[in-house]
């Protein structure tokens, strides 16, 4: 049993690489340097969550410092341990004895040290004698005899076979490493004779930084100070590493690369089974590696920029202003960071090393600088009577601010807090952080008459902007007997526009006022809105009085106001000439019953026999008939009248466009 353990023992050691750099992002993952020397012959060893495998394999990259070629990568599977352990010649179940494990290797050639000498042969059987606990293994010695061993006489025992030994520590191995399941390794095998260099990079999983600030208004400047709160959620120590914090929001993803993938083949065979070799294609080598040239050597070159600036870095702004009069509540720590711009991204280094233990958490700080701001107070409709006590931050600090908490302190007091968004260098941005009960405000709404602002005419069609004026008047009391500055946020309305008033700047929902407030006074400020309404309709459809109306229009100009009125003329005759038309045909009608009527008499006084009064009806008819006619040949002339009058309009409003 001493020889099964011994055989447990036999692992081999690899070199671990501590942690150099740390760049926290702030989307999830973290990019992670570690470097160190190797001896000749010696691998190096990388543990990591299994989680974390991932973003590890996706993202590893190795370096030597002399550009020796690196032999390889190799890393713990993810195989479950039967499918990994299935795949060895033998098997360790349980508690097994060494007999019993001997007994699995039936023809292999093992040597033993033995108490009376060396001996060498093939297993040919293991067992335990019943009863007695005694290990004993058969040989087949080299001299073709059969001879039985008691284990427990041998000092030592190994294969001699170099494959099987191999075998038996892989399998060792793995059941390592099965005990913690949620640990993976990857080894990085240098080759080559002589010691080596190695920087490992690679980006994982991590909790994000968090910021917050403090706000210093004082009467002549402020002052604003940035703390970045690290959590170090790793097993392993962050010693003396150069730490840097990255305010941006690059694309991240995982992808599956650890766990290995399976497809399904369908089974097929040529009818005369010959055998078929495969094909290999030719990879862009030569491209791939070009690439990864490029990025080790900007990789390279940014480090060694970080660091030169590090090394030649000037005392930070705050530590020159540190015999200066500070602002209330500002820290006496010195923020000695290294700022800079990473394309779309930001970065701070911290100049110092930083050491957060495992598990562990830290708050740094990485700004502490003046910063240009006004209090001011600012309303909104949805605060209800009272304003809030306000800053306007314009980052004039040259950095970009990451969004996070902000803590305002006023002369030397705690004033209240706020939230601000990531703010770009220059950027200027509004902060509420108090409730200011010295302010009241109130508001009232009213709408104006509709205005016709603008009459247009193309194509036989009149269009009218017609705009509805509303207004909207704050009354604010001032309680306080200090001057102040009242910003209104003015809400935007889909299809309203500003009148006269210009806003001090807008928001994507809001027009923003600056309103001065006197001490203890009352100030009225009147925002005017108007909406456009545009509305079309045929020149032909519109009646001379709702034309003659349009024609009072101030906006017409001289020219438009010509072409209606000609409109307007030309429609009034049309008018004329169908309303007489109109009256001529009623007329005629009349005439056509009145004729009717008459011969229906006609018709009854004949049969009657009544024929002075058919005479006198007869006559009647007959002047009607003259009658009608004279009508229909005037009713002629009318309609051809009409028609002219309809065809010129037509040609005039084909003709006009104003």
């Amino acid at each position: 049993m001493r020889l099964l353990i011994a055989l447990l023992c036999m692992t081999s050691l690899a070199a671990e690489l501590p942690v150099r750099e740390v760049i926290l992002y702030k989307h999830g993952v973290a990019f992670f340097k570690r470097a160190g020397d190797l001896r000749t012959g010696e691998s190096a060893r990388l543990d990591f969550q299994a989680g974390e495998m991932n973003d590890v394999l996706k993202s590893l990259t190795v370096v030597d410092r002399d550009g020796a070629p690196i032999a390889g990568l190799r890393y713990d599977s993810s195989e479950p341990l039967e499918r990994m352990l299935a795949a060895f010649p033998f098997k360790l179940d349980g508690s097994p004895s060494l007999a019993m494990f001997l007994d699995q290797m039936k023809g292999s050639r093992i040597e033993l040290k033995l108490a009376g000498g060396d001996l060498a042969g093939m297993v040919v059987s293991g067992r335990l004698v019943p009863g007695r606990e005694i290990e004993q293994v058969v040989l087949l010695t080299d001299a073709g005899e059969l001879r039985t061993v008691d284990l427990s006489t041998a000092v030592a025992l190994r294969f001699a076979d170099a494959r099987l030994q191999e075998q038996l520590k892989e399998y060792l191995a793995v059941l390592h490493r099965s005990r913690s399941r949620d640990k993976r390794s990857v080894w990085i095998e240098a080759g080559g004779t002589g010691a080596r260099h190695l920087t490992a990079s690679y980006l994982t999983p991590a909790a994000i930084w968090k910021s917050s600030y403090r706000l210093l208004l004082a009467e002549a400047d402020a002052r604003i100070e940035g703390w970045a709160i690290v959590d170090n959620t790793t097993d392993e120590d962050w010693s003396g590493v150069r730490l840097a914090l990255v305010s941006g929001r690059p694309i991240s993803f995982v992808s599956p690369l650890y766990q290995p993938r399976y497809r399904n083949r369908p089974v097929s065979d040529l009818s005369d089974d010959a055998p078929v070799t495969p094909v290999l294609f030719a990879g862009a080598i030569e491209e791939r590696l070009k690439d990864f040239a490029g990025f080790r050597q900007n990789l390279v070159g940014r480090q060694a920029q970080m660091q030169a600036a590090m090394n030649n870095k000037p005392m930070s702004e705050a530590a020159a202003g540190r015999d200066e009069k500070e602002s209330g509540g500002a820290s006496t720590v010195t923020a000695a960071t290294e700022a800079q711009e990473i394309g779309e991204l930001f970065e701070y280094g911290f100049a110092q090393p930083v050491t957060v233990k495992r598990n562990g958490s830290a708050m740094l700080p990485f700004l502490q600088q003046r910063i240009a701001a006004r209090k001011l107070t600012i309303y909104s409709e949805s605060m209800g009577r009272h304003p809030m006590n306000a800053a306007e931050i314009t980052n004039s600090t040259s950095k970009t601010l990451d969004g996070g908490p902000l803590t305002v302190y006023d002369q030397g007091a705690y004033a209240g807090e706020a939230l601000v968004d990531t703010l770009k260098a220059g950027d200027r941005r509004l902060i509420s952080y108090a409730v200011d009960l010295g302010t009241r405000i109130t508001t009232a709404f009213d709408s104006g008459a509709q205005t016709v602002r603008e009459i247009h005419f193309r194509r036989g069609i009149l269009t009218t902007r017609t705009a509805a004026e509303e207004v909207k008047t704050y009354t604010v009391r001032n309680v306080d007997a200090k001057l102040k500055t009242l910003v209104v946020e003015h809400p935007k309305r889909p299809g309203y526009q500003l009148v006269a008033l210009k806003p001090g700047s807008t928001t994507a929902s809001t027009w923003r006022f600056d309103v001065p407030l006197k001490p203890a006074a009352t100030e009225k400020f009147v925002v005017t809105e108007e909406r456009i309404i545009e509305q079309s309709i045929a020149l032909t459809n519109l009646t001379p009085d709702v034309l003659a109306s349009y024609l009072s229009n101030k906006t017409l100009t001289v020219e438009a106001r010509r072409q209606l009125e000609q409109v307007a003329r030309q429609k009034a005759k049309l008018a004329a000439a169908t309303l007489a038309l109109q009256e001529t045909e009623n007329e005629a009608r009349t005439i056509e019953q009145d004729e009717s009527r008459v011969r229906q008499n006609i018709s009854t006084l004949n049969s009657i026999g009544q024929r002075e009064m058919v005479q006198k009806y007869a006559a009647e008819l007959a002047a009607l008939d003259l009658r009608l006619v004279a009508l229909r040949d005037k009713a002629s002339v009318q309609r051809r009248e009409k028609l002219l009058a309809e065809t010129e309009l037509a040609a005039m409003i084909d003709r006009m466009e104003f």
